[in-house]
């Protein structure tokens, strides 16, 4: 018998009942209906080195320790920033 439902936690037959259901429960409390999956994730990344001006360099790696992220990740997030200005 073929089932109807979109999930097998909620019974949902639809993605808009589905949300409802979820936006009312947790996951914690469905841990025994749960199994584990694995999946593979492939990032690919296009790299490009440019000479930074000394300064410039110390700031970013200053405002990146601030953050506790990466120098090149927020040169990204500002590059990324500027760019959807233009």
């Amino acid at each position: 018998m073929k089932k109807n439902n979109k999930s097998s936690v909620s019974k949902s037959k639809s993605y808009e009942q589905m949300g409802e259901f979820w936006d009312s429960h947790d996951l914690t409390e469905f841990g025994s209906k749960t199994k584990k999956t694995g999946f593979d994730i492939e990032i690919k990344k296009d790299k490009i080195y440019c000479a930074l001006d000394k300064s410039i360099s110390n700031k970013l790696k200053m405002l990146a320790n601030k953050r506790g992220i990466p120098p090149d990740v927020l040169a990204n997030l500002l590059l990324q920033e500027k760019l959807n200005s233009l």
